[in-house]
């Protein structure tokens, strides 16, 4: 059962070895670090018990705590590898929050790097899946890179197919199925978590939110597109 008087907690996962833009996380983007953004948009919603920022990395919990995020503990190294993976991270910080009895039976997980998700973004996430009969809440935007018409794998002796086949060939994007890009922002049903071990399990609905919004940060040349955009923000204001 969702119990709506229990207020969901956030939880912002970051780690220190990022590969494609090193110390990624705590870099600024605009004026202020990059998990920065998603602290400050988590508490200014009101809408969590508590925003908790789960890493292994003494600096990114320092930083995390100064833009007011709980940083109750350091995660394990283990569990900050290239090789670990969300469903083990969720499960660690699950087991530890209950241990230093935090109340909560949904999780809000948010991706540091789509900074510019918003409040609205959240709240609209939020809602739907209290309406809902469903364990997941997956914020998306709809996809012009499609498996079915402009995206292609090697395949035997080195040659090329598409991803994803019709019986009927697909002549425009347009006329193609329509798929989704997930975005960073992700709402739990903890109870059915723990019980299937798994991140992705059954009865996953999508929010759609804009591509602005739910542009995702994994490259030197993305992390500068993002500063331009949050400092031309800046100057608006």
């Amino acid at each position: 059962m969702k119990d709506k008087s229990v207020k969901p907690i956030c939880v912002i996962a970051a780690r220190g070895g990022s590969k494609g833009v090193p110390n990624k996380n705590i870099r600024k983007l605009g004026d202020i670090p990059l998990i920065a953004h998603s602290i400050k948009t988590a508490i200014s919603s009101n809408l969590f018990s508590s925003v908790i920022v789960s890493t292994e990395n003494s600096k990114i919990a320092k930083i995390s705590k100064q833009y007011g995020a709980d940083v109750p503990f350091l995660r394990p190294k283990k569990l900050a590898t290239d090789n670990a993976s969300m469903t083990d991270v969720l499960l660690h910080t699950i087991t530890e929050l209950r241990k230093l009895n935090y109340n909560f039976d949904t999780i809000v997980n948010r991706d540091c790097t789509v900074p510019f998700i918003d409040k609205k973004d959240i709240q609209g996430a939020i809602r739907k899946y209290y309406s809902k009969s469903c364990n997941l809440v997956c914020g998306v935007y709809k996809q012009h890179h499609n498996p079915y018409f402009n995206m292609m794998e090697i395949t035997k002796g080195d040659y090329m197919d598409f991803s994803k086949k019709l019986k009927k060939q697909i002549t425009g994007r347009q006329n193609s199925p329509i798929v989704y890009q997930l975005n960073g922002l992700f709402v739990l049903n903890v109870e059915n978590f723990l019980k299937t071990k798994k991140f992705y399990s059954t009865k996953i609905i999508p929010y759609e939110i804009s591509a602005e919004h739910g542009f995702m940060i994994d490259t030197e040349f993305e992390f500068q597109i993002a500063d331009m955009v949050t400092k031309k923000r800046i100057k608006l204001k």
